[in-house]
């Protein structure tokens, strides 16, 4: 989510208009955007598979890789104003429990084209159930950041059918933003312009490796300077909308998030039936220890696919 607001502080692209489709400022834009985005690829473990999939209002980039095609799909959704490249540090262990799917949302800079708006909910979830039908016969693990994680209650809530849990990275939708993440937010987006030897610690400040890394830093850029994006702003999801969501949940937030705050998080999944929260070291920005956190995923997605009782995640 931070880019959308970082587009308002550079002057860049913007927004598309609403109810319109993203769509890219000039050919020029796309094919600088397209070069940035082949080098932070190469980051995800090799070798993975790209293709399409057509659904009736888009196609959709899915990036794959499956050592063990054999299992339930795992499926990352990025947070807005991205696309799967970001995934790179956890699709390896996530290829550990199944094949990873990471799908470039459309309405973002990335390589999917919506050729109409999937911003309403009901049309992001007809969506998702498209692709996510074509992806396999099993039903899904969901993996969704910030927006993604949105996505991935969304998912549940409107068409579960295909949908086996879903992992909520610091999600949008559970609580308003407030001051505190717009300044969260504007001080991330001024962190990106500032020298690299300043960039280092305001990088461990903020819990934003992507600041240090040039890969993800120059698609970034080309991002916000050459794409109007289709405007996500996900309202807040009600009580009675997180009691329908009956499949496995694991929330997972930050304990410094500027988002959603440990107590906040309690809350929240105390409303769905069937959650568990972790409390991680990190911001919204990004987790530490990534590591363990791939384990706790890898354990929650295997416990559901294989019936057994996931352990329950360390609180507080």
């Amino acid at each position: 989510m931070p880019r959308l607001k970082l587009r308002h502080i550079t002057g860049a692209a913007g927004l598309a208009h609403e109810g319109a489709v993203g769509s890219w400022v000039s050919d020029a834009a796309r094919e600088k955007f397209m070069a940035a985005y082949e080098r932070a690829f190469a980051r995800w473990p090799q070798p993975h598979e790209e293709f399409d999939i057509e659904t009736a209002t888009t196609t959709t980039r899915v990036h794959a890789y499956r050592p063990h095609p054999a299992g339930d799909p795992v499926v990352l959704l990025h947070s807005a104003g991205s696309n799967a490249s970001g995934w790179y540090p956890h699709v390896a262990a996530l290829a550990e429990v199944g094949p990873v799917y990471g799908i470039d949302m459309p309405g973002d800079a990335n390589a999917s084209a919506g050729r109409a708006p999937i911003t309403p909910p009901l049309a992001r979830a007809a969506w998702l159930d498209e692709v996510l039908a074509q992806l396999s016969d099993h039903p899904a693990h969901l993996v969704g950041q910030s927006y993604g994680g949105w996505v991935a209650m969304n998912q549940a809530i409107r068409a579960p059918g295909r949908v086996a849990s879903i992992t909520l990275l610091d999600p949008a939708g559970l609580t308003r933003l407030d001051a505190r993440f717009w300044w969260w937010m504007t001080i991330s987006g001024l962190a990106s312009l500032t020298p690299r030897p300043l960039r280092r610690p305001l990088a461990r400040w903020l819990d934003l490796p992507g600041l240090l890394e040039p890969e993800q830093m120059t698609l970034m850029w080309a991002a916000m300077r050459g794409y109007h994006a289709e405007p996500k702003f996900p309202r807040v999801l009600a009580d009675d909308e997180l009691r329908a969501i009956d499949v496995p949940v694991l929330l997972v937030t930050g304990a410094r998030s500027a988002l959603i705050t440990p107590a906040e998080a309690r809350d929240r999944a105390s409303h769905m039936p069937n959650a568990q929260v972790a409390i991680v070291p990190g911001s919204h920005g990004g987790f530490n220890r990534i590591d363990e956190l791939n384990d706790r995923i890898a354990a929650f997605i295997k416990a559901q696919a294989t019936g057994q009782q996931a352990a329950q995640p360390a609180r507080g």
